[in-house]
C-alpha cells in the first residue's frame, strides 16, 4: 500500500529492471495487477508502451508511474527506491487519447490496433511505396512516391516523427503529425498537421509490385492494401510523471535540443 493506493508493480526482463524490483518488494508491499488501481513500471519507454497496450487488450486501463531502467526513458521517471510513497502523491498525471489503426490487407483480412505513439506504414522491399492520402474522406495526395509515412501523437512525435523530420507537437494541442518518410514524389512536401478529430486514410498503390507494411507502435501487419487512422475518443492512457519531469516540459524543451 501507498498511501492508500494499490500499487502493482511490473518489471522488464533486464537485470536492472529485475534488481530494481526485488529492492522495491523488500521496502513496499504492491498487490496483484488486477486488484490495484496504479502500476509502476520498472524498465524503458518500449517496456512502458507493452504495458499500455497489455491493459488496452485487457479492458481495464490504470495510471502508470513508469522509472527509467531502460536507454531513453522519455516517457519515464528517474529511477529512485527512496521516497516512492511522496513521488506517487505528488505526481502530475497526464491523459494521452490513442490512436486507432484499421488496416485491410491485399487478402481482404481486417486488423485493428490501438497506437500510443505513432502509425506506420513502411515499404517491405526495395520498390518505393506508391501511396494516395486523403484526410476526412477527400483526396489530398493523389500519389506520395515514399519509404513510408506516419500519423503520430504529441506523445510520440518525439520518437520515430522526430527521426522522420516530423513536428514536435506540445502536448493536450489536439494535433497529430502527418510525417513522410524519405519522400521522393511529391518534392517539396514535408508533412502536415492535422486537427486530431479527423480521420485519415492511406491507400497502398499497386500493393502487388510495391508492398507495404503498416505497424502500430509494436504490431505489424504485412501486405496492406489501405489503413485509416484517427483518434480513439472512447479510451485515455494516463501517466504519470514527477513535476519537475513532466512530460509536457520534455517535449516542449525537446524544441530546443541540438
Amino acid at each position: 500500500m501507498l498511501n492508500e493506493r494499490r500499487l502493482a508493480l511490473v518489471a522488464s526482463g533486464t537485470a536492472p529492471a529485475a534488481e530494481a524490483a526485488a529492492r522495491l518488494r523488500r521496502s513496499y508491499e504492491f498487490a496483484p495487477e488486477g486488484e490495484a488501481d496504479l502500476v509502476l513500471c520498472l524498465g524503458g519507454d518500449g517496456f512502458l508502451l507493452q504495458t499500455l497496450h497489455a491493459m488496452l487488450e485487457r479492458g481495464r486501463v490504470l495510471p502508470v508511474f513508469g522509472m527509467n531502467l531502460g536507454t531513453v526513458g522519455f516517457l519515464m521517471n528517474e529511477w529512485r527506491a527512496e521516497g516512492l510513497p511522496e513521488r506517487i502523491q505528488r505526481a502530475r498525471a497526464f491523459g494521452v487519447p490513442p490512436l486507432r489503426m484499421e488496416a485491410t490487407t491485399i487478402g481482404g483480412e481486417r486488423v485493428a490496433s490501438p497506437a500510443i505513439n505513432e502509425v506506420s506504414l513502411l515499404r517491405e522491399t526495395r520498390q518505393t511505396a506508391w501511396l494516395e492520402v486523403s484526410v476526412n474522406g477527400r483526396v489530398v495526395l493523389p500519389q506520395l512516391v515514399c519509404d513510408g509515412v506516419l500519423v503520430a501523437t504529441p506523445a510520440g512525435s518525439t520518437a520515430y516523427n522526430l527521426s522522420a523530420q516530423g513536428p514536435i507537437l506540445p502536448l493536450g494541442s489536439k494535433l497529430v503529425a502527418l510525417t513522410p518518410i524519405s519522400p521522393f514524389r511529391p518534392r517539396r512536401w514535408r508533412g502536415a498537421i492535422l486537427s486530431d478529430s479527423g480521420r485519415i486514410e492511406l491507400r497502398v498503390l499497386d500493393p502487388d509490385k510495391r508492398p507495404v507494411s503498416a505497424v502500430a507502435d509494436q504490431l505489424e501487419v504485412r501486405d496492406v492494401a489501405s489503413v485509416s487512422v484517427e483518434v480513439d475518443r472512447t479510451r485515455t492512457l494516463t501517466i504519470l510523471f514527477d513535476p519537475e519531469h513532466a512530460l509536457d516540459e520534455r517535449i516542449a524543451l525537446e524544441q530546443f535540443a541540438t
